[in-house]
């Protein structure tokens, strides 16, 4: 709030000095070469796909198990999306896109479920060995770390990340891209802010100048200093809300590894989770109720929760619009036992135990004979 009220007292609300900053700690944060604030993960993703010089006649690899704004970009393009199933971890799986690699594939686009790094070594072999370029949507992974470096700071062309409201690091609205090449970056610099040339937003200080040049066809897509101080004050405390948001993580953990009507959300020891979702995977065939069922069993015990995604497949417009080369049959037989439970920062202890209770009733109550006869087998 005073991180906010200040700008607001500066006078100077728009892209300033205080979004320079943010891009510099971010910058430093990830162990990226290059960052830019955006005023959304969406226009984050556009970006790149633009500034890479992706269009008309060009395919994009990615997954169906993402929010529409994945797909919904590469279409603004006039590019192809194409769809690779997911694997066990519900991330993009590399075979599956090695599978869907044709000669007009120009960018693998893979997203980090949850928070969870996708396997992203094997993605970058195909992405050289193809000669296509790598775009990770990381707006679940912010903090996130794959191997021995930061989301953010590795091999990919470029990285973009969300600050919406639910994500971990919160801006309200706004994004980041994060970028190795200088080329791409002093693009995405003009592109962001209308296609006028470079440090456009300083010709209304006193050391700006009134005369500019459009030199690109560009977007309105620059972040304001009211979101990038916000951006600020959460980026100096994300390591202690993501510790907290694994903290919570790993008591749900403890409390349903003995659960046999449920699947644990996975977690692998290569990377650090970012654990922007809790998605549990339940299994239906010992349960008594569905998933819609379940979340309606929740709510009634005072736990919302929600469905991370539904595959893209599933909804009408890219069944109209998209030509489904792969029947993404893993995303498609996982999306039914998809059920996100509440995660976040200021969870107190009581509030997680109320959403351990709350599973286990429910669960307790829609056993399966069968459940209850596999848990008896198990503890004999």
């Amino acid at each position: 709030m005073a991180a906010a009220t200040a700008v607001l007292r500066s006078g100077w609300l728009t892209t300033g000095e205080r979004t320079q900053c943010f891009e510099s700690e971010f910058k430093t944060y990830a162990g990226a070469s290059f960052a830019q604030a955006l005023n959304s993960g969406t226009a984050a993703l556009h970006l790149a796909l633009v500034a890479l010089g992706i269009g008309p006649g060009d395919e994009v690899i990615t997954t169906p198990l993402t929010f529409c704004a994945t797909v919904n970009v590469i279409l603004d393009v006039g590019a192809t999306p194409v769809l690779a199933d997911i694997g066990s971890e519900l991330n993009i799986d590399p075979e599956s896109v090695r599978r869907a690699i044709t000669p007009r594939t120009r960018v693998i686009l893979p997203v980090h479920v949850a928070g969870l790094p996708c396997d992203m070594h094997d993605i970058w072999a195909l992405a050289r060995g193809h000669s296509l370029y790598v775009v990770e949507d990381a707006a679940h992974a912010v903090g996130a770390a794959y191997r021995s470096g930061m989301i953010g700071s590795g091999s990919s062309d470029a990285v973009a990340f969300s600050f919406y409201a639910t994500k971990n690091l919160c801006t309200g609205e706004g994004g980041m891209l994060t970028t190795p090449s200088l080329e791409m970056h002093e693009r995405l610099r003009i592109l962001c802010l209308h296609g006028i040339s470079r440090d456009a937003w300083n010709r209304y200080s006193e050391k700006g100048s009134w005369y500019y040049e459009v030199v690109d066809c560009g977007y309105k897509y620059n972040m304001s200093d009211i979101m990038a101080a916000i951006g600020l004050v959460q980026l100096r405390k994300l390591d202690r809300m993501n510790a907290r948001r694994a903290e919570i993580a790993g008591r749900f953990h403890e409390a349903f590894v003995e659960l046999s009507e449920v699947d644990l959300p996975p977690d692998r020891g290569d990377c650090k989770h970012a654990w922007h979702l809790y998605i549990l995977r339940l299994n239906l065939d010992r349960l008594t109720i569905d998933r819609a069922r379940f979340i309606e069993e929740m709510h009634a015990r005072g736990i919302g929760c929600s469905v991370h995604f539904i595959p893209i497949p599933l909804h009408p417009y890219y069944r109209r619009t998209l030509e489904m080369r792969d029947p993404c049959e893993r995303a498609l037989s996982e999306y039914p036992r998809l059920v996100s439970l509440p995660l976040y920062s200021k969870m107190t202890d009581e509030e997680v135990e109320r959403v351990i209770w709350a599973v286990k009733d429910v669960v307790g109550k829609h056993k399966t004979k069968r459940s209850v006869v596999f848990a008896t087998e198990a503890r004999e």
